[in-house]
């Protein structure tokens, strides 16, 4: 983290809640971190029997080797939270089923890294390869006008093209089919145009307030007057693309952008031009609860990016599958504080 705005070295004592955490639900999220993959020190391997169930242990086992960093900069940080939908589909198009859920298009042409998405948090641009050189990619508008018909791309169908947009902004979801099997879908790609937040236009033009607007609210709006609603979908030009997890990737949770399954509670989505993936993060939001009603004061790993989430000061906090879920991530937007905890050198 060269040049990291994070240069400011505080004590654990000094952090609020600290001593009182579940220092094991971090650590185990941790391990799973490929970003420590051939560090015999950071690894599952390096943990003591029972090292993560015990919390004192576990704790020592971040006191011993980081060190916690403020932000110099006065920016205040700011903390969102996402999750995992749930949706209905089919393999097949049905009368019910008929909007297409797409695969990644072969024709992609994208720069600066899109399907790893850790490596930076920039822009992504992209482009289709045609008879007069690159063009930039098809919008969300003409992807829904059909641009992608009779490629074979279709991954499966749902029937909610309102579910299958919050499906795109959260990045993967959980597909329960009429056949009575489910599919968890990942991201696979992105057509490349910038990401514009619904949600800031409704607020920007005056239909609803900063206060009152949520996820559900949103949600409700699109719905009453589906013209409506999708008119302002396609104000969202960024469309994204998913693959199918394989049956024992699937049964282990939904992806992050580090390749590991996310833990709710404790994976976090940063800016990693900012904060390095695998990196432990002491999240503090005062008027964020917990499930026991306290402040939320938690030590989480970085593991997730997201389009949203730029700068150094910014956390989107994953709270897992469903629609419990999704309630309380569409509600979290609150004034954050972040402290990094780095390697000892």
């Amino acid at each position: 983290m060269s040049g990291s705005i994070y240069s400011i070295r505080r004590p654990f004592p000094a952090l609020a809640g600290w001593a009182e955490g579940d220092h094991g639900a971090a650590l185990r999220a941790f391990a799973n971190s490929q970003s420590h993959a051939g560090d015999d020190d950071f690894s599952a391997g390096a943990l003591g029997p029972g090292e993560a169930a015990d919390r004192p242990r576990a704790r020592a086992f971040f006191e011993s080797r980081f060190e916690p960093f403020a932000a110099s900069a006065e920016t205040p940080g700011f903390v969102t939270g996402y999750y995992e939908p749930e949706l209905s589909g089919s393999r097949t198009k049905t009368s019910r089923y008929a909007v297409p859920v797409y695969g990644r298009p072969t024709d992609l042409v994208a720069t600066i890294g899109d399907t790893e998405r850790a490596a930076h948090n920039e822009t992504v641009t992209g482009f289709r390869q045609t008879t007069n050189g690159l063009v930039p990619y098809h919008t969300r508008a003409e992807i829904e006008a059909g641009a992608l018909e009779g490629q074979g791309l279709e991954v499966l169908y749902t029937d909610d093209p309102v579910e299958l947009f919050f499906m795109q902004v959260q990045g993967s979801g959980l597909v329960y089919l009429d056949d009575g099997g489910t599919v968890r879908l990942t991201y696979a790609g992105k057509n490349g145009h910038p990401y514009t937040s619904i949600a800031r236009v409704l607020i920007d033009d005056g239909t609803l307030t900063a206060d009152e607007i949520d996820m559900d609210v949103v949600k409700a709006w699109l719905r009453e007057d589906r013209v409506r609603g999708r008119a302002l979908m396609q104000k969202n030009k960024s469309y994204v693309f998913f693959s199918a997890l394989s049956n024992i990737d699937a049964a282990q949770g939904p992806l992050g952008a580090e390749g590991v399954p996310l833990s709710p509670g404790r994976s976090l989505a940063v800016d990693p031009a900012h904060i390095p993936l695998g990196s432990p993060v002491f999240v503090t939001v005062p008027d964020l609860t917990d499930e026991n009603g306290a402040p939320f004061r938690r030590l989480m790993i970085a593991q997730d990016v997201g389009s949203a989430i730029q700068g150094p000061q910014r956390g989107d906090i994953f709270f897992g599958t469903g629609a419990a879920a999704g309630a309380i991530a569409g509600r979290t937007r609150h004034a954050a504080r972040f402290d990094v905890l780095m390697r000892k050198r």
